[in-house]
C-alpha cells in the first residue's frame, strides 16, 4: 500500500509541478496559485513516508515522476479549454 501511495503522490506532485510552470508560463495566475497547495501537500506525504522507503517504494517513487509530467502536459491545454468555455 505504501508503494501505490508514494507513486502517486510523486506522480501527482510532478503533475501539479508541471501544470504550474505551464500556468505561469501562460499568465493564469489564478490556477498558478492554486496548484501550489496540491504541491505542497503531496510534498507533506512524500516527506512522511520517503525516509524509511524500501526498494520496492522506491521504485514506486521514481515511477511517479515521469508519468506525472507527460500527464501534465497533456492535460493543460485541456484545462485551459474546459475553463474558458
Amino acid at each position: 500500500m505504501t508503494e501505490l501511495t508514494l507513486f502517486a503522490s510523486s506522480f501527482l506532485v510532478v503533475l501539479l509541478l508541471g501544470l504550474q510552470s505551464l500556468n505561469v508560463n501562460n499568465g493564469h495566475f489564478i490556477l498558478a496559485a492554486l496548484t501550489s497547495f496540491g504541491i505542497g501537500s503531496m510534498q507533506m506525504v512524500m516527506f512522511k513516508l520517503a525516509p524509511h522507503a524500501t526498494w520496492s517504494e522506491i521504485a514506486a517513487f521514481i515511477g511517479g515522476g515521469p508519468l506525472g509530467i507527460i500527464a501534465s502536459m497533456w492535460l493543460h491545454p485541456h484545462l485551459v479549454k474546459a475553463i474558458r468555455k
